[in-house]
């Protein structure tokens, strides 16, 4: 396992957008929906952001949002031209890790940072970004999901998040369970199981070491989630881990059988582990940055972020 590790302090926050920005919309994975996605994009526009759509998000294919070069170029454009602020994936899917396999990171170079934001399979992404560029990124909602609108919760706290970081302090999860007591601090990191353990020997993957680890995942046969917890056990992913959030585990299995799993697969690292969060797939979920310092409370189900989210 790779011995890179954030720094204490956090990773590089990029600028909230403001309005009148232009940010990107890309496809780094599967197909997006496209009549989700128009109502995505109207939402955005209702933030005062200018969204301009890559092709890559127009693109269609049976499980890739077009070749895996139109994507990558995407993403490159993406996160270089200094026109924008914010990068949204459209879609999850799968596909992103594909994505990666073509984009020259010596060729993107150092530019101004800004806030790349998804989920699922852009997991991937957000930890690509972290390692490669040292930048924040979100783990929440995307404007070709169903949901992507005001009034919703998941939108509506992105959204605060985007226009008004400062007022973002905590995210407190009231259904929440202490599957192990306690408290600790660290930057927060992870996402979806499966893309964690699929980057792992990559130079892409970033270990969990000095971090509040977020774990998710959906359609995964309980045994298969065992599967790649254990992996990224044996490969050393959880070594010095701070504390872990486990969000939804949505067609894993039960909830008793799940939690009984991850009980037995991350209640003896020694850290506080934290179970229900509504963070992932088949909620409205809260959005999770990644690369910010936070400090969980298990038993209280708080997560108190020690810096601001976005500059």
């Amino acid at each position: 396992m790779p011995t890179l590790t954030l720094p204490p302090a956090g990773l590089v926050r990029p600028a909230a957008p403001r309005p009148g920005d232009r940010v990107a919309v890309i496809a780094a994975s599967g197909p997006p929906n496209q009549e989700n996605l128009e109502v995505g994009l109207e939402s955005l526009r209702g933030l005062g952001l200018k969204p301009e759509v890559f092709a890559s998000a127009r693109a269609g294919g049976e499980y890739l949002a077009g070749d895996d070069a139109l994507r990558a170029r995407d993403l490159t454009t993406a996160l270089t031209d200094p026109a924008f602020t914010a990068v949204f994936c459209a879609s999850g899917g799968y596909g992103a890790q594909r994505t990666l396999e073509l984009v020259d990171w010596d060729a993107v170079g150092t530019p101004t940072p800004r806030t790349v934001i998804g989920f699922s399979d852009v997991t991937a992404l957000l930890e690509a970004v972290a390692v490669k560029l040292g930048w924040t990124g979100l783990f929440g909602p995307m404007p070709a999901i169903r949901g992507f609108h005001p009034g919703r919760a998941d939108f509506d706290a992105l959204a605060a998040l985007l226009t008004d970081p400062a007022s973002v302090k905590e995210l407190r999860f009231p259904d929440s369970r202490p599957l192990v007591g306690g408290s600790a601090e660290g930057v927060t990191l992870g996402g979806t199981v499966t893309l964690l353990a699929c980057s792992l020997g990559t130079g892409t993957s970033l270990p969990a070491r000095g971090g509040i680890v977020l774990l998710e995942d959906v359609d995964e046969e309980t045994f298969r989630l065992d599967r790649f917890l254990t992996q990224l056990r044996r490969a050393g992913y959880f070594d010095g881990a701070a504390g872990i959030v486990c969000g939804t585990f949505t067609d894993c299995g039960t909830r008793e059988r799940v939690e009984e799993l991850l009980h037995d697969r991350l209640g003896d690292l020694g850290i506080p582990v934290l179970a229900g969060a509504d963070i992932g797939h088949g909620v409205p979920q809260q959005t999770f940055p990644v690369g910010t310092r936070a400090r969980l409370d298990a038993d209280a189900g708080v997560l108190t972020f020690l810096d601001p989210v976005l500059a």
